[in-house]
């Protein structure tokens, strides 16, 4: 059995007759160790801290028997000095790849034992969801979840207990259950108008969390261990808005027969200060279809469908035309566009997608054989991969992260927390 992380395949035989689910945890748990001590895993790091990781190896398994993944407990058996390695991904890259960022921190868990000065404490919250959302060919939800995890990694000296509050208005599936019939008039927690409320289907929690007034206040209070862990995972299906919508339509060339037309336009509905980054729309096209060419444009970017402003009225004239001319400048500069002969993918760029945009590409295919009404039905389904970074698609939110040692008032280490929104499965049906 194997998994695959970081461009690393981590491999695990037996003779024996072991649960396929404990030998892939006990592989994911020996990749968060690595992580924890080299700040990330890929062939380079593993290269620069062989020797580091195989004193981990040791530690964690004896003649082939699992004794220990807590990465806390493995610093007192550890003696080499980790090379954290920046990820190739973070270095000099094209300007249209795409690149979906870390959901964690790159650094070592040891830096919490230094005494020479340097040390740096802080502490890392992040949100990270995944939407899995499919659309029926008329544009209509056909399903949709969200797939969430608060997730920390801690380089707080000495482990100070903390506490992170959540959204007053969260409302989690059946632990809420006896107060979902009761309006603001009925007392209690006004659960009753879900229409803006968190709602969450389930969650769970790590084993650290004391949710002792988690109920009362949405606060959970917990020591967090070394390394990176998820406090909670979540999942809904309630409430939230996809963030981006798209429509298709395939027609003939009225100038040849061998010829049809693709036009897809899409809209990007996250609100206006925030932004996808390193998106691409995916495209399968028949395998009847030589050649494609695109134009590209955002006429609808500023101002809906008829382009916004004057132009809508009739052509624009002076200043008001240099900055329609400009914003579409921007705009095509903002994307592009490629097509794989031999996959057959067309492949739809953008370097960054604002929010309350729209973009629209026009494809002319050329056939080996003439157009045909089924042509629509062989295009697609159309897939779409994105992160939009400070974007919680729930509405999950953290209110604020307190760090609670009281035997030092001036104790002020650095906090940091982020959202982070990928795709997981974004599908349109055509």
């Amino acid at each position: 059995m194997h998994i695959k992380e970081g461009g690393v395949q981590l491999v695990a035989t037996t003779r024996a007759n072991l649960s396929p689910s404990f030998v892939l945890e006990f592989l994911r748990r020996i990749c968060t160790i690595v992580k924890d001590y080299c700040g990330f895993l890929s062939e380079d790091a593993i290269r620069k801290n062989v020797v580091l990781i195989y004193e981990l190896l040791d530690e964690v398994v004896d003649y082939g028997f699992p004794q220990n993944t807590a990465t806390e407990a493995l610093k007192q058996f550890v003696v080499n000095e980790p090379t954290v390695v920046t990820p190739a991904f973070y270095q000099a890259k094209p300007l249209f790849s795409l690149s979906k960022g870390p959901t964690g921190v790159f650094k070592s868990v040891l830096e919490t034992n230094r005494t020479d000065g340097k040390r740096r404490d802080e502490i890392f919250v992040d949100v990270v969801e995944r939407i899995t959302c499919t659309f029926n060919a008329s544009g209509y939800i056909a399903s949709a979840q969200v797939d969430g995890a608060v997730q920390i990694k801690s380089y707080l000296a000495g482990n100070p207990p903390i506490k992170i509050k959540l959204n007053d208005d969260l409302l989690i599936g059946k632990r809420d259950a006896p107060y979902g019939h009761l309006d603001a008039a009925g007392g209690g927690r006004g659960f009753g108008d879900g229409g803006h409320m968190v709602v969450l289907d389930d969650c769970n929690f790590h084993e650290v969390a004391n949710l002792d007034s988690f109920d009362v206040d949405r606060t959970i209070s917990l020591v967090p261990p070394d390394g990176e862990f998820a406090l909670m995972n979540y999942r809904t299906t309630h409430g939230f808005k996809p963030p981006f919508r798209l429509h298709a339509t395939v027609e003939p060339d009225p100038n040849s027969e061998y010829k049809a037309l693709l036009t897809l336009k899409l809209w990007c509905e996250v609100p206006t200060d925030k932004a996808a980054s390193g998106m691409e729309v995916e495209i399968p096209t028949p395998r009847y279809v030589q050649r494609v060419h695109c134009d590209l444009d955002t006429s609808g970017g500023a101002g809906g469908p008829a382009g916004g402003g004057a132009g809508g009225a009739g052509g624009l004239t002076g200043r008001a035309g240099r900055a329609a001319a400009a914003a579409a400048a921007a705009g095509a500069a903002l994307q592009a566009w490629d097509y794989n002969e031999k996959t057959h993918l067309l492949r739809w760029k953008f370097k960054k997608c604002p929010g309350g945009s729209e973009w629209t590409l026009r494809a002319r295919l050329t056939l080996e054989r003439p157009y045909s009404p089924g042509l629509r039905g062989e295009v697609g389904p159309v897939n779409l991969r994105f992160t939009i970074p400070m974007y919680s698609a729930s509405r999950i939110a953290l209110k604020y992260l307190q760090i609670l040692k009281k035997a030092d008032k001036n104790y002020n280490p650095y906090r940091w927390v982020r959202y982070v929104t990928s795709s997981n499965s974004y599908t349109f049906r055509t």
